[in-house]
């Protein structure tokens, strides 16, 4: 009997592979929104690890341990407690800005006020650490006229109101001082604004 002719392949048909959706510079994508969930999780950790135990007391791993993730996934966001430092006062200047974005100056310098006295990070440290606390403060020129520009931004107020506004909030860092007290100096500084 003799051997049947191999049939010709057939070629299977080309498979479909699906495409993930083109990114468009400025959108977020799910994988884009779960890294900044992390992050700002990893932050909130952070700040407890710092209010609890101050920059110097706190590890990776106390951070890690405070925002309930492996250390690794905060190695994956952070090299170091300095980076981690440093991504908490951006994200705590943007957190500033954007609480007093349209409110009045008095209210405006109110609110900057007691967030400045009360923060648990600033606290800590002022009362524990006041020689890691005099290395956060100290600030290039460049970067204090970058802050100062924020400020007269948010406050709409011109440059010398707001380099006095944020000294004065830089000082309530070292002491808060009274609630009452920084209400009245608050009011007083908003009867300075006037529209840069």
């Amino acid at each position: 009997m003799a051997s049947a002719a191999p049939l010709p392949h057939d070629p299977a048909p080309p498979r479909r592979v699906p495409r993930a959706p083109a990114h468009v510079p400025g959108s977020h994508t799910r994988g884009g929104n779960a890294m900044e969930r992390t992050r700002a999780g990893l932050l909130d950790g952070a700040v407890r690890a710092f209010a609890d135990r101050g920059l110097r007391g706190s590890t990776m791993q106390s951070v890690a341990a405070a925002a309930g993730v492996a250390k690794a996934t905060l190695y994956n966001h952070f090299r170091t407690k300095d980076e981690v430092a440093r991504a908490l006062l951006a994200a705590e200047l943007d957190r500033l800005a954007a609480l007093v974005a349209g409110l009045a100056p008095g209210a405006a310098l109110t609110a900057l006020a007691d967030e400045v006295a009360g923060h648990p990070v600033l606290r800590r440290v002022a009362d524990g650490e006041p020689a890691v606390l005099t290395g956060l403060l100290a600030t290039s020129p460049e970067r204090w006229a970058e802050l100062v520009d924020r400020l007269a931004t948010a406050l709409g107020a011109d440059a010398d109101v707001a380099e006095l506004a944020a000294r004065w909030l830089l000082g309530l860092v070292l002491q808060p001082g009274e609630p009452a007290v920084r209400r009245a100096t608050a009011d007083r500084l908003a009867h300075l604004v006037r529209p840069s």
